[in-house]
């Protein structure tokens, strides 16, 4: 599992529209999908060197927010490849997540104070815990 604060993922997903709003427009991860398909408010599950979520909005000279999973972060840990491999599999990806749906379901539970990941072969999950 993969555990992220609220307050992180609201603030990955305002910097996304404020670089959006600057900048004309949102990111498209994969290139070529048409303008309903990624290109809207909303954030990126990054699998790579470790797995962190990123803003979307369009940049200009700037780094996009990045937020490691608190489980994997190669800052802090040392098996952050394992826990890649087994949280996100072997293989770099990006999973494009919807602020609106986001927002939708962190709104239903305004208690929590963590948005956890969690996969297998054929879905990825999002709970909302407390810590």
């Amino acid at each position: 599992m993969l555990t992220f604060s609220i307050e992180a993922v609201r603030n990955v997903i305002a910097r996304g529209i404020a670089d959006a709003n600057a900048n004309g427009g949102f990111r498209d991860p994969h290139g070529g999908l048409s303008e309903i398909d990624n290109r809207k408010p909303g954030l990126w599950l990054v699998g790579d060197h470790g797995v962190y979520l990123c803003s979307n909005g369009r940049l200009a000279g700037v780094r996009p927010l990045v937020v490691y999973a608190r489980e994997c972060d190669p800052t802090r840990s040392d098996d952050w490849f394992e826990i890649k491999r087994r949280t996100f599999g072997g293989d770099d990806g990006v999973d494009f997540l919807d602020a609106v749906e986001l927002e939708r379901l962190m709104s239903a539970a305004p208690d929590a104070t963590h948005m956890r990941f969690s996969r297998d072969d054929r879905a990825m999950t999002i709970d909302l815990i407390r810590l």
